[in-house]
């Protein structure tokens, strides 16, 4: 079996790191693998056995990639009965090689997955992240990316909030549980630089920010993040989830995306054009248009369940058209235009639920494409964009957007074919599910009077 290895020019070696965990007291290593969701699926490793699998592989059932939401295995996704439900391999990236601080004497290692002759699984969403890089490569940038998340705290035995009320920065509920201490204690020491935490809008919903990075690093940082999140707040009593709309009276939560890009040839952040009205580039217009442009296609990846489409309404700040202003909170795409080194774009789009390298390829996956055709965006609009009536509607539903995604014929060819061939396939499953469900509301409206 032949594997290229990646990323290990700015990894340690594997003797240093073994060396530096055994002296660390570190008794266990996770072997984790980002799946179609950004759930991380892993297998627990002895310290003494890491060796072995990090120069080799680790067999893990090839369809774990592209389990649906439930973990159900989908017919059709090529690689369950398409492989004979074969093993992949797992290869250990070492460069993200961490050690775990909210569990005791464990590290870990975030792996891409192969099959035993060497072929990547392209569907694996490092794996389509890697893909759309090196097209931004190509063209002589490198993307910078932010996550913004939101998530609600529930009680685990009733799931509903840990306090009601709407008390967005109130210094009491921002501390009203341990658990937002724990995450901004522990988070740095895996190496997520904290910036700010807070309560948000809705009850028991909260904000934690952290710095930007290179892009894929950003994804590891956002699926580590996550998953860090939901582990902390269990120790602590408590259910964190990321769910989209996890109530119908209450605040949805998004993961807004800032992204700029960084010449390769002068290293300067490429958005910024001090004499322009907005302070913004041409490269920042074009990239602009490409997210605006591809929205519908790319709303697939950033909003992947049905529940997410809750969140699209006008007034509760989320986009609902395809839209882009500068500093505009309503807008599809807010243009940060500070006129320094921090001028950014924000894709609004992202839900908090969206798997971190998926969102991010469909951000960079457009943004190419907008750099590649070099046309330039509407004119930005007086007032709020998602008053007027101009821009186009966002779609509505997932059905939709798994649509746009497929007839996109430039956007799934920056993705690959695999890749959105068994995306669609895994979702439309979960779609089918969703729609045969009988709802509570269902049984409420119809059930005593019909």
């Amino acid at each position: 079996m032949t594997i290229t290895r990646r990323d290990q020019s700015t990894a340690i070696s594997l003797d240093q790191l073994l060396a530096d965990w055994e002296e660390q007291g570190i008794r266990t290593v996770l072997f984790e693998l980002p799946d179609m969701h950004g759930v991380a699926r892993s297998k627990l490793i002895p310290l003494n056995k890491v060796r072995g699998y990090a120069e080799k592989g680790l067999n893990m059932y090839g369809g774990t990639v592209a389990l649906d939401s439930r973990s159900f295995v989908v017919p059709g996704t090529k690689y369950n009965e398409e492989k004979n439900y074969a093993d992949q391999v797992l290869i250990p990236d070492l460069s993200t090689a961490a050690v775990v601080p909210w569990l005791s004497g464990t590290a870990r290692l975030i792996c891409d997955a192969y099959w035993q002759d060497g072929t990547p699984l392209h569907a694996a969403p490092r794996h389509v992240l890697r893909r759309v890089l090196a097209e931004l490569d190509k063209l002589g940038y490198e993307a910078v990316i932010g996550l913004e998340y939101e998530f609600y705290l529930l009680d685990p035995m009733t799931m509903t909030p840990v306090f009601n009320g709407l008390h967005i920065f109130n210094t009491s509920r921002n501390l009203a549980v341990p658990v937002t201490e724990r995450i901004v204690e522990l988070m740095p020491q895996i190496g997520i630089d904290i910036i700010t935490a807070n309560c948000e809008y809705g009850p028991g919903q909260f904000e934690i920010n952290y710095g930007a990075h290179p892009a894929l690093r950003a994804a590891d940082l956002g699926f580590t993040f996550k998953n860090g999140v939901k582990m902390i707040a269990r120790q602590l009593g408590y259910h964190a989830t990321f769910m989209t709309k996890p109530f119908s009276d209450q605040s949805a939560s998004g993961a807004h995306t800032h992204v700029s890009l960084v010449s390769k040839e002068t290293g300067q952040n490429a958005f910024l054009d001090p004499n322009d009205e907005h302070g913004l580039s041409r490269t920042a217009y074009y990239f602009t248009q490409g997210m605006l442009k591809h929205a519908n296609a790319a709303m697939a990846l950033m909003a992947p369940t049905p529940n997410c489409y809750h969140r699209f309404v006008p007034h509760h700040f989320a986009p609902s058209n395809i839209s882009w202003g500068p500093e505009d909170r309503s807008a599809m795409i807010r243009a940060k235009n500070s006129r320094d080194e921090r001028t950014h774009l924000e894709n609004r789009l992202p839900t908090a639920l969206s798997n971190p390298y998926l969102s991010i390829a469909a951000v960079v996956a457009a943004g190419v494409l907008g750099l590649r055709d070099q046309e330039l965006p509407p004119a930005a609009v007086a007032g709020l964009a998602e008053e007027h009536g101009e821009f186009p509607p966002l779609p509505t539903t997932l059905d939709e957007a798994l649509d746009a995604l497929e007839r996109d014929e430039e956007f799934r060819q920056l993705l690959g074919d695999e890749f959105v061939e068994v995306f669609t396939r895994a979702k439309r499953s979960e779609l089918a599910r969703f729609k045969a469900h009988v709802t509570d509301w269902e049984r409420e409206e119809y059930l005593e009077i019909y």
